[in-house]
């Protein structure tokens, strides 16, 4: 690897690290903001839609704007709405302006929504360059920024340190973080100036065009699916572990710790596992661990054995997302077009689909729900041979494209 690709591929890192960070500082402070702009659970909910809709813009509109612009010039774009859209949320909540926060999370979830797919085109792209697995790490390090931001934001709520100004140093961190690695991205990753013979063409139809090719589109159930598990741990876990086995607020959080964790732990460490088996096998395996957690966690007896069941069901879910993303990017002409599209269809199952969860969970609760997520694992499990792209004459063993040979 040369220095120059080196450069490039720490900065997605550290830039995925700040992301998380501040992804999870955000949520952290919830409560306080809530409280800080004197409404009900209720309205917060309201005020909350705007980071949803901000990040459905935001993963809709980054392959076209990759395919268009690039890479780099699209997380630029991104890096800005995140920063913005945290100073805003910050004077929202010293102002007591719900409508204000509302707009700064919608800038703050498109920015998330831009930057998270354009680096998973760049992520791909380093895979190509290398031959090995790199966005399994790269999601890694967005895991541990959601562990740190945790962790930070937990103690900065026992410390009453203000919220606005905790988040006005978060979002200096990204800009940090995001210069750096605007400045270490090559350009022109994954844009298309002209569409080379047999192509998708740029655009929506390019991006429409993809899904037509069978493959892609086992792939991109198995990332919906993946997603989704990952999704409804998120949304439901701590609140599943209250209702459901009778525990207290702090444990509920921290058996969401102990599942994001797991969540940083597999996706680390998941790499060596891809080179030495293969997509395929990993993905299988990843999929009966994650199955065999969610099992115990809806049938368990007891909250700790439900909640050592979430160390399987975080470990499971790692990989699915990075894997089936990378599959997506092993493309002789159609690789940003393909990753940007079975992105934006992981990232949609999971913002929309878990908050759905909670309607069939007023009928049967929420543990008994989990088995919606239980069949998705099976069935991403079951499709798994889709994600076989090689090895072929310009792959390695693991499906990754192998790094050209020196002249």
């Amino acid at each position: 690897m040369d220095a120059a690709t080196r450069r490039w591929r720490a900065a997605l890192f550290l830039f995925m690290l700040a992301a998380g960070t501040g992804m999870a500082s955000w949520v952290a402070r919830t409560p306080a903001v809530r409280d800080g702009l004197d409404v009900s659970t209720g309205a917060m909910g309201l005020v909350l839609f705007g980071l949803s809709t901000g990040s459905m813009a935001g993963v809709t509109a980054s392959g076209p704007l990759v395919r268009r612009r690039g890479g780099r010039a699209t997380i630029l774009g991104g890096v800005l709405l995140i920063v913005a859209g945290l100073l805003v949320v910050a004077a929202g909540t010293a102002l007591s302006q719900a409508a204000v926060v509302f707009g700064g999370l919608a800038l703050f979830g498109g920015g998330m929504g831009m930057s998270e797919v354009a680096f998973n085109i760049e992520g791909a792209a380093v895979e190509s360059a290398i031959g090995r697995p790199v966005l399994p790490v790269l999601h890694g390090c967005f895991s541990l920024g959601t562990v740190i931001g945790a962790l930070l934001g937990m103690a900065l709520t026992a410390a009453a340190f203000p919220v606005g100004w905790h988040l006005t140093l978060v979002a200096v961190l990204i800009a940090g973080a995001g210069a750096r690695a605007v400045l270490a991205i090559p350009h022109g990753t994954g844009k298309e100036d002209a569409p080379a013979t047999g192509s998708a063409g740029g655009g929506l139809r390019g991006q429409l065009h993809v899904w037509r090719d069978r493959q892609l589109v086992l792939i991109g159930v198995i990332v919906l699916a993946m997603a989704f598990a990952e999704g409804a741990a998120n949304d439901w876990l701590p609140l599943l572990m209250v209702d459901g086995y009778d525990v207290s607020a702090t444990a509920g959080s921290l058996t969401f710790l102990v599942f994001a964790a797991s969540m940083t732990l597999g996706r680390l460490a998941g790499g060596p596992f891809l080179e030495r088996f293969g997509r395929v096998r990993v993905v299988r395996i990843s999929g009966l661990t994650a199955a065999l957690g969610l099992v115990v966690v809806v049938v368990a007896p007891s909250p700790w054995m439900a909640g050592a069941a979430t160390v399987l069901w975080g470990l499971g879910a790692s990989l699915g997302f990075p894997v089936t993303v990378s599959a997506a990017g092993d493309h002789p002409r159609d690789a940003a077009a393909r990753v940007a599209a079975v992105s934006t269809a992981g990232y949609g199952a999971f913002l929309v689909g878990p908050p759905a969860l909670g309607f069939l969970a007023d009928h049967i609760g929420l543990r008994l729900t989990m088995t919606v997520v239980l069949a998705l694992v099976a069935v991403a499990t079951a499709l798994a041979g889709a994600l076989d792209t090689g090895p072929g004459p310009d792959r390695d063993a693991t499906g990754t494209r192998a790094a050209p040979a020196t002249p």
